[in-house]
């Protein structure tokens, strides 16, 4: 049976001794649960969340890294300097960084095979745009970028990896999937990740929803059977609001 993961994506909010005091107050809160939860932060708060963490249930990811090792990268940050320092998971592929940065999906797929080099667990995400959707092409779009994110990704390799469904149409503007819509649209992924990979490796992949993701919603929507949690933006910041999701 797949696990729950409930990650935060914090995206550019939060400075260090904001980091300690969330993580200080959260611990309490989602130590009993089951699930697995991940808090993915900005690279300026990611030593002190680790710190801060250890001998808790909850785990620390990046937001993003570049695919190459080292170099003339100004600004970037490598797989193995994630890794270095402790972190386990790491955001690939996010709508915000395929819209404001460019990334492609060769980017992900490269992104994605530097993570793994190095232990990595990448978070890929995957999702439409308002205009594809009301085309009726978000199954052909998010299919698509499935398909080529995961070029030359092994069976083995799959097992590390997270995919997260986030509609771009829904992220950060109130506007949520319906249960039944993300669970159709998850299903299409699985169903895609069934015709890569076959039936046991594409049911034991977890398949998060993201888009404006509340606990007033949340319980609905990870009552899904292809859904396997989620991964939260604005409600990741409010300590009592995330813990109410992450303990579904």
């Amino acid at each position: 049976m797949r696990r729950k993961v409930i990650a935060g994506n914090w995206k550019m909010n939060k400075l260090p001794n904001e980091t300690i005091d969330f993580i200080q107050k959260l611990e309490p809160l989602v130590k009993e649960t089951g699930n697995e939860i991940i808090l993915c932060v900005p690279y300026t708060d990611l030593f002190y969340a680790l710190m801060t963490a250890q001998n808790t249930n909850i785990k620390i990811g990046a937001q993003n890294m570049h695919f190459e090792e080292k170099g003339a990268y100004t600004g970037e940050v490598s797989g193995e300097m994630l890794k270095s320092i402790g972190v386990e998971y790491v955001i690939i592929g996010h709508s915000e960084r395929r819209a404001y940065f460019l990334e492609t999906n060769e980017i992900v797929n490269k992104k994605i095979k530097a993570a793994l080099k190095y232990d990595l667990k990448p978070i890929v995400c995957v999702g439409e745009s308002l205009e594809q959707r009301e085309s009726g092409k978000t199954n052909e779009i998010i299919t698509e970028q499935i398909q080529y994110a995961l070029k030359d990704i092994t069976s083995e390799q799959l097992k590390s990896i997270i995919v997260a469904y986030e509609p771009i149409w829904a992220i950060g503007t109130g506007k949520t999937a319906t249960a039944e819509d993300a669970e159709n649209a998850i299903k299409a992924i699985r169903s895609k990740l069934l015709e890569m990979y076959g039936q046991q490796t594409s049911q034991g992949v977890i398949i998060q929803y993201g888009g404006s993701l509340k606990s007033t919603n949340a319980k609905e929507i990870f009552s899904m059977p292809n859904i396997d949690g989620g991964l939260v933006g604005g409600a990741s910041l409010d300590v009592e609001e995330f813990s109410k999701i992450a303990t579904i």
